[in-house]
């Protein structure tokens, strides 16, 4: 069993916590101390994942199987492990857990659009439909790592992102959770078992400068300890006012999207899992048919609910492709990294051949092919990243 034992201590706060009005802040304080980033944070992924892929090369050999990962899943698409569609995951999430997932219509573009007025006021007429209003969280109904993820605030900006989304492709509106606490929370549970377990809980802040009446918006990014190690991910989604004075006091958002790749800052909180949370998501993970593996990203007001086991909303629930992201946490060593990761492989092989002796059966590699390509190509034409 994995061990997260690293206490978290308070030194200065870089979010600025939502506070809830009976169960306190929205999230632990944020330690700064050690240092920004780690050594290998923002590897390229095919140095990381290296060593992981020799790994599953051999999990392929030893469990008789390539496509075993398609299957630990069997009710998701392809198994959630790649290409998969968030809509049709969420739309048996709200089958199964109604409650608790935040409530989304599906858009598909044309393939020869025409009429982008037109096609925002159809989309505000379904969202007016299904009890939805702006704001709302865009997002590609293919894609990963945060990509093509925007806040949508006004009917301009609705029209801005269908504009700017690859014809033919589908993409969701998604009612604006507007808590300040996220979490990924991955959970694994094998087919046959009465219990599955929350093997790893990443909190998820999101970085923000403040103004001191003299710099502009790229001094303070380019100064910050850890924000200026990684700069490419910032100015580029700033760039209309990087230029700006930032007013003394006012504190700038540097990210939108809870994704590490896009700029969040992520800390394991495995240690603080509680087993009211426990019961929830395995209570969630069971009414949903045939899941077994992947991880919830929740927005929250109160930590201390969601140890709770209340008063969160489920973003998305990700399948066979989602990964233990704490492992970007700054202080986690790169081997201890690696050997998660690959534990996390081991289980997803486990449960894939679980079910194939069960009766599964898994995505072809041509159909896994077409839609690794299909993902691919939309990924590089997704509006930029909020």
């Amino acid at each position: 069993m994995i061990m997260f034992d690293r206490p978290i201590t308070p030194t200065r706060l870089e979010s600025i916590p939502t506070p809830s009005a009976t169960s306190g802040p929205a999230m632990p304080p944020l330690d700064l101390s050690g240092p920004p980033v780690s050594f290998y944070e923002f590897w390229p992924m095919s140095l990381f994942y290296g060593p992981v892929f020799l790994y599953v090369l051999w999990l392929m050999a030893r469990y008789r199987g390539i496509n075993l990962p398609t299957l630990a899943n069997p009710s998701f698409p392809g198994g959630g492990f790649y290409g998969e569609s968030k809509s049709a995951i969420l739309d048996l999430a709200v089958r199964s857990a109604p409650q608790w997932v935040a409530p989304f219509i599906a858009v598909d573009r044309p393939e020869r659009p025409a009429d982008v007025a037109g096609e925002t006021r159809a989309a505000l007429r379904r969202l007016a439909d299904a009890g939805l209003c702006l704001p709302v969280v865009a997002k590609p109904d293919l894609g990963c790592r945060g990509a093509g993820v925007r806040l949508v605030r006004t009917e301009a900006e609705l029209a801005a992102y269908l504009h700017g989304f690859p014809a033919g492709a589908r993409l969701v509106l998604q009612r604006f959770a507007d808590f300040e606490g996220e979490a990924g929370i991955f959970y694994v549970r094998k087919p046959g078992t009465a219990r599955g377990r929350i093997l790893s809980l990443t909190l998820k802040y999101f970085p923000r400068v403040a103004g001191d009446g003299r710099a502009t918006l790229r001094e303070l990014i380019l100064r910050d300890p850890r924000a200026g190690k990684v700069p490419h991910l910032y100015l580029p989604r700033h760039a209309a006012r990087l230029d700006d004075i930032v007013p003394a006091g006012e504190a700038v958002r540097l990210s939108f999207s809870g994704s590490h790749s896009k700029g969040s800052i992520f800390r394991d909180g495995t240690h603080l899992v509680s087993e009211a949370m426990q019961a929830r998501f395995d209570a969630i993970a069971r009414a949903i048919p045939e899941f077994y593996f992947g991880r919830f990203d929740v927005r929250f007001p109160s930590f201390e609910a969601l140890q709770r086991g209340e008063g969160f909303v489920i973003l998305e629930i990700n399948g066979a492709g989602a990964e233990m992201t704490h492992v970007w946490d700054r202080r986690t060593k790169l081997l201890a990294a690696w050997r998660d990761i690959m534990r996390q492989y081991r289980l997803l092989f486990e449960i894939g051949r679980l079910n194939r002796d069960r009766g599964h059966r898994g995505q072809s590699l041509a159909a896994f092919w077409r839609q690794y390509r299909r993902e691919n190509a939309l990924t590089a034409a997704y509006p930029l990243t909020q």
